[in-house]
């Protein structure tokens, strides 16, 4: 009775059976009801489900000689039960080893920026390489995801520094362009105002208009020369045509004032 019982296994919709008889690989069976024979036949239970493992703290050194504390999660599953239980000893922590030495190894060929802002592009490069190496096991890995990245307290002040020195540089930058950008407008528009004057007569008298709007305060506005030189102009016509015709009139009226002097007396 107790070698019947021996003989029958029932394995789950999830478990597969690695059967081996007199120590040598039989099959895989599963699931649901397996018979085996007494002391000939033995076989190994295989949880086909995704299994995850936490990979513990790794002591990372980066490209740009950072050093920092890493930890990654890794989620894999069986996918030929006679390789897994064949190939390797035991799976479940060779594949954790392997984790953690190719975290390391990926890591350390990258600078502190790159892991801090491509963690995806990271992680997709761990689970690639495990992937390829865990193939002859039997074992996929479906994803590795890169949890923690745990830098020093004097490392967090230097990134600190780091990332607002940078804001200053990129103000400066967007500043500078703006003062470039308001010269051109003002060199276009001194342009267009110098080639037509009624337009800066115009202009000016709006700068006027808006300066008396605000009551709160005196302001001194010189006076462009070029505002008034107009006037100046038609006044020096009008001069110089009041001038022109007083001379005229005197040369006219010469001979009719002029004194009659009398013819000199004939001497014999």
């Amino acid at each position: 009775m107790v070698c019947l019982f021996a003989s029958i296994k029932i394995l789950r919709q999830y478990e597969r059976a690695v059967v081996f008889t007199l120590g040598k690989f039989q099959g895989v069976r599963g699931p649901g009801l397996v018979l085996l024979l007494p002391f000939v036949q033995e076989m190994v239970r295989v949880d086909l489900r995704i299994q995850v493992i936490e990979i513990p703290t790794q002591n990372v050194i980066s490209r740009d000689n950072v050093s920092m504390k890493v930890d990654a999660v890794l989620y894999f599953k069986v996918v030929d039960p006679e390789r897994a239980i064949i190939q390797v000893q035991d799976y479940l922590p060779a594949t954790n080893m392997l984790a953690q030495t190719t975290l390391r190894a990926v890591l350390g060929q990258h600078e502190l920026d790159e892991m801090l802002s491509e963690r995806k592009k990271l992680s997709e490069d761990v689970q690639s390489i495990l992937d390829t190496q865990t193939e002859t096991w039997g074992i996929k890995v479906s994803n590795v995801e890169i949890r923690t990245v745990e830098l020093t307290e004097n490392m967090v002040r230097a990134i600190a520094k780091q990332a607002e020195a940078e804001r200053d540089r990129r103000a400066k930058i967007i500043h500078a362009e703006a003062e470039f950008q308001a010269s051109q407008t003002l060199v276009n528009a001194a342009t267009i105002l110098s080639s037509i004057p009624a337009a800066m007569q115009l202009r000016y008298l709006q700068t006027l208009t808006e300066i008396g709007a605000e009551q709160n305060s005196t302001i001194i506005f010189p006076m462009p020369i070029d505002i008034i030189k107009p006037f100046l102009d038609l006044q020096e016509k009008a001069a110089k045509s009041a001038g022109a015709n007083g001379e005229a009139k005197n040369f006219s009226e010469a001979p009719l004032n002029a004194p009659s002097r009398a013819a000199p007396p004939a001497i014999s």
